[in-house]
């Protein structure tokens, strides 16, 4: 990549261009690539049989009367085929989570650092207990029921076994958000393939079966009584394209409700709010990711006719600077006033906020003093927040 050049006749590398040369990536990578893409796109025969030949690619009597790009298709996959290149790459890049999960620990774990839950994913303890991410729920062969799909990250997860099922919102201490009930199937899964498993141990994903009731998208799986939530995952992009849904037929409302449940509980990413006008929303983070959420609705969630309204797009705003006018807002009697002026967080608040290290679960004590020692907050003023 970048000013190296290769020249063909001496067989060297070399960082000066000379007279009708190429870079070597374009010359080595791209041009075979897009050889194939002409040769295939433009419907050449006698082409395509001189590359499948030089690069060794065997096509059966059906794929041989391709043409265009399903021959395209069939030609890159089994050329350079994506899958077997990824999980070379996975291998050899990523760490494994028994090297992760020493670093990792202080992002993914809400509760103090050295508490036993905590102390047992730093080193990917199969024998500590168990703390279990969920990350989305996978439709199951049965209509209406999921397995919860996640990273078992210390400890071992085994069917029968019981746990404590943490819901996002759960407290430690409370019982608001929180089941402790049996783990009814655990399953290896394997794409589209899935297969029972005695148990599980700390570094693997599973799906659990019978908890799908007790979540709606994620939570923390574990059997530490003391321990806390797993971080929430946080997405890149968020869920901006709305569109209103009914049923074609009105009879039908209870199913699509009933499909609206389902369907948040399949996509992590997908959001579905009720109005207080009774109006069905769905968001998702595009219209290509909306169109197959209501693919996804009409015929498997919901299963019923819908009626989608246009799709449009949810505007934000900001403060970028002091407001140069205070609000007044006065009450019916005029004996109460309110004073309102805006001014935009200082820099990094935000960040901590979405990190979590400041968040509405802290001690107010020890919020007030961050929000007073690092981003300049009056003391008094701080503790009300």
């Amino acid at each position: 990549w970048g000013e190296r050049f290769f020249d063909v006749k001496a067989k060297k590398w070399s960082n000066t261009a000379w007279e009708d040369t190429k870079r070597g990536f374009c010359q080595l990578v791209l041009d075979p690539i897009y050889k194939v893409f002409d040769a295939a796109m433009n419907i050449k025969k006698e082409e395509v049989s001189k590359l499948v030949e030089s690069l060794g690619i065997k096509l059966t009597k059906e794929e041989q009367e391709l043409e265009g790009k399903p021959l395209m298709k069939v030609l890159m996959r089994k050329w350079l085929p994506a899958g077997d290149t990824m999980l070379q790459m996975i291998c050899i890049h990523l760490p494994s989570p028994v090297t992760a999960q020493k670093y990792r620990m202080e992002m993914l774990y809400e509760g103090p650092h050295d508490d036993e839950a905590a102390l047992a994913i730093k080193i990917c303890d199969a024998n500590g207990p168990l703390m279990m991410y969920v990350s989305k729920m996978v439709p199951t062969s049965d209509k209406g029921r999921f397995y919860a799909f996640g990273r078992v990250f210390s400890g071992k997860v085994a069917t029968g076994m019981k746990a404590r099922i943490l819901g996002p919102n759960y407290v430690p201490g409370s019982k608001d958000d929180f089941q402790f009930k049996t783990i009814q199937k655990t399953m290896l899964m394997m794409g589209r393939i899935v297969e029972p498993i005695e148990d599980v141990p700390a570094g693997n994903i599973v799906g659990l079966g019978g908890v799908d009731q007790y979540l709606i998208k994620g939570g923390t799986i574990t059997t530490a009584k003391d321990a806390h939530n797993m971080r929430v995952m946080k997405f890149s992009v968020s869920p901006v394209v709305r569109v209103a849904v009914e049923p074609k037929n009105p009879s039908d409302l209870p199913k699509l409700v009933e499909g609206l449940k389902r369907l948040a509980k399949s996509d992590p990413m997908v959001q579905c709010i009720t109005e207080e006008s009774g109006e069905h929303i769905v968001a998702g983070a595009g219209e290509l990711h909306l169109e197959i959420c209501l693919k996804d609705l009409e015929e498997d969630h919901a299963g019923v006719p819908l009626k989608v309204s246009d799709p449009v797009v949810s505007y934000r705003e900001t403060i970028s600077d002091e407001s140069s006018k205070i609000c007044l807002s006065k009450s019916s009697n005029n004996f109460n006033r309110l004073y309102v002026s805006a001014v935009p967080m200082p820099d990094g608040l935000a960040n901590e906020i979405e990190a979590g290290t400041i968040d509405i679960k802290m001690d107010f004590k020890e919020r007030a003093g961050i929000l007073a020692e690092k981003y300049a907050y009056d003391s008094a003023e701080a503790r009300k927040v």
